[in-house]
């Protein structure tokens, strides 16, 4: 099947072009300025970007991921396809082991079938002190024996494991990730700015929503903030939701960084897309008021930690050009290019060019989302 599609305002990597594009077989063939060279299907002048790549989810559309429901999950990647990322990981929060065993398992098929990315184990190695949203009395010291069975439940999939670098074990842990290929993100740490730089040299590549579960940036004290911001090996997540950081402070990682080492995440749970109310998030319970999640308060009545978000990419993509400031091509790259490398996958997905598969998202003036295209065929028809 060959479709072209004309009358585009086409985000690539070098710039925003006025033109159009073809696609065959699942993958674009052509990028062109202009009068495209045949007739194709017109986009009247609509934006498009590549799909988005979201790194860091554990829900949404009232499912969530720590379930390893497979129908459940299924749903969940259909919601997220519906607003334009057509690259989803699935995040696990901690659990017991069996637990995480078995939801690992089960997700393990969906990515075989190609609806998932891979599985992110965010915990069970994390910080009692930063813990937020991860059952405390379920938290425990890295165990090498323990991560490799979970590997091997993934089947080849297990993606991500998010580590505190200051617990017990974690250096030794962080390793073995790394000689696996999988991804090795530091977070839920209380970590000094020295044994940040530690688990970077053992091979951690990727900060877990930085700022959010890690002491903040400190002058006499950096901190781990300042060692992600600084080492070029490491690509540092943000949460853009107006609620987990202030634009101010994105806009000064984004600037330490660059649009080359920033992945913009939802790190979505089973609110987004629904309204406010009680939800599940692995074993704990989340209440959602006025679109944000926070553990479920106990009988002190106090807002309990922040829980996840209710973001979609697409929010995080226009607020990063709205709210932010950035141009259209940094933050095409910071919700794709980026987050695909870290996957390993910007060889398939994550920018407009040829040979890339064809994972679009056209955007109205609005920048809101008129229709998404995954491996050459509509999702949502614009």
């Amino acid at each position: 099947m060959s479709v072209t599609l004309s009358d585009a305002r086409v985000v690539t990597p070098d710039g925003v072009h006025d033109g159009w594009l073809t696609i065959e077989d699942g993958r674009i063939t052509h990028i062109g300025r202009g009068q495209a060279p045949r007739d194709g299907f017109g986009l009247g002048g609509r934006t498009v970007v590549p799909g988005f790549v979201d790194i860091h989810s554990h829900g949404g559309a009232g499912g969530s991921f720590p379930e390893g429901n497979p129908e459940t999950a299924a749903e969940v990647a259909a919601f997220h396809l519906g607003r334009g990322t057509t690259t989803l990981m699935a995040s696990l929060v901690t659990a017991a082991p069996d637990t995480l065993t078995r939801a690992a398992a089960s997700l393990a098929d969906l990515c075989e079938q190609g609806l998932l990315a891979g599985v992110h184990f965010e915990g069970p190695y994390i910080a009692r002190s930063r813990c937020g949203a991860h059952e405390p009395a379920l938290l425990r010291e890295p165990d090498r024996a323990e991560f490799r069975a979970l590997v091997k439940a993934g089947r080849g999939h297990v993606r991500m494991l998010t580590i505190a670098p200051e617990l017990p074990n974690a250096l030794d842990v962080i390793r073995d990730a790394a000689a696996e290929g999988i991804v090795a993100a530091l977070g839920h740490s209380d970590a000094t700015y020295e044994r940040t730089l530690d688990g970077i040299e053992a091979g951690a590549s990727v900060a877990t929503h930085l700022y959010n579960a890690m002491p903040p940036l400190g002058h006499r004290a950096p901190g781990p903030v300042a060692a992600l911001l600084q080492d070029e090996r490491v690509t540092v997540e943000l949460i853009n939701d107006g609620v987990h950081v202030h634009p101010a402070m994105l806009r000064l990682a984004m600037d330490a960084a660059g649009a080359d080492r920033t992945a913009l995440v939802t790190d979505a749970m089973a609110a987004a897309g629904m309204g406010d109310g009680r939800y599940p998030l692995g074993p704990m319970t989340v209440d959602v008021v006025d679109g944000v999640a926070r553990i479920a308060s106990g009988v002190s009545g106090e807002p309990g930690p922040i829980a996840g978000s209710t973001l979609t990419m697409d929010v995080a993509f226009r607020r990063t050009v709205r709210e932010v400031g950035r141009s259209l091509v940094d933050a095409a790259r910071m919700t794709s290019l980026t987050p695909a490398r870290v996957l390993g996958l910007d060889g398939e997905v994550g920018s407009i060019t040829v040979g890339r598969y064809a994972d679009l998202v056209v955007l109205d003036d609005d920048l809101e989302v008129a229709g998404v295209m995954r491996r050459g065929a509509w999702a949502r028809h614009p």
